[in-house]
């Protein structure tokens, strides 16, 4: 096991939050499978998670909040340790995006990140590499828990249809996926349009994009490329981007039959049935 003295607190969120687990622990008057045991996990978990060699989860963080006694603490810690997982460059979107009052987004290859399930974002997240596969997903859920506030963002997405038909993970996966898109129908705040293949030629083209708005800072532009994303306030941008999404949403499938879609989608190509407002969808 690596010496705690070689861990630096200051050098992570992670490692902080190491070191922070093993002096308080100690000061306990716990071992390390004390502590499991009390939280019904491995010494050896919480020997990786105290030299920063494994991410915390939030359910842990919790658990741990409870045996120590520790008013929250860790579970405040982990969201700053999970976001840390995420590349440098998407952190600052990361940031306002958790601010932002309204979000739309235009999605042309993948389902966008704050609607993915676990296992969907796994196969996304490991198409080139397995390394710290599980600090990425886990970042990833962790990105979703603004759509579980109290005050959530109103979120509209636009999909292009061909994202439905890209098998990602396997069918099992793609199938809970759009079953997924479909249970958010039930939270007011989230939209969800198919951009159908019938609208042939769109505004959406030129590639994906998000527009975030806020209560009391400028709206902001992003979009990506294949080596990092770029965020911008200005006017211009903001006003194309804009408009484009206009185009989207009023080229894009209603609401209703955005769902219909999705799920001749699942019945056609995952070999699933489900039922849409008490109505079987052909």
């Amino acid at each position: 096991m690596v010496n705690i003295r070689d861990l630096d607190p200051s050098a992570s969120p992670l490692d902080y939050y190491g070191a922070e687990l093993r002096r308080l622990r100690e000061d306990a008057g716990l071992k390390q499978g004390e502590l499991g045991g009390s939280i019904f996990c491995t010494a050896s978990l919480v020997g990786q998670i105290e030299t920063a060699r494994k991410i915390p989860t939030r359910d842990f963080s919790e658990r741990i909040d409870a045996a120590l006694g520790t008013d929250g603490l860790f579970s405040r810690l982990v969201g700053l340790v999970l976001r840390s997982q995420l590349p440098v460059w998407f952190q600052a979107y990361a940031e306002m995006e958790a601010r932002a009052s309204y979000i739309s987004t235009f999605q042309a290859q993948l389902i966008y990140g704050l609607l993915q399930t676990e296992e969907y974002a796994r196969a996304v997240l490991g198409v080139r590499s397995q390394e710290k596969l599980d600090g990425k997903v886990a970042a990833r859920m962790e990105r979703q828990r603004i759509l579980d506030r109290e005050n959530p963002p109103l979120m509209w997405v636009v999909l292009s249809e061909a994202v439905l038909h890209q098998e990602i993970g396997g069918r099992d996966v793609m199938r809970n996926q759009l079953a997924h898109l479909l249970e958010l129908r039930s939270r007011e705040w989230v939209r969800v349009q198919i951009l159908p293949f019938e609208a042939g030629a769109h505004a959406g083209l030129m590639g994906e994009f998000s527009m975030l708005r806020f209560e009391d800072d400028p709206d902001i532009l992003y979009t990506e490329d294949f080596v990092q994303g770029h965020m911008t306030a200005n006017p211009q941008a903001l006003r194309e981007g804009s408009l484009r999404y206009d185009h989207l949403q009023a080229a894009a499938l209603s609401l209703e039959d955005s769902a219909a879609r999705i799920t001749r989608v699942m019945e056609e190509r995952y070999g699933h049935h489900p039922e849409l407002d008490g109505r079987t969808v052909a």
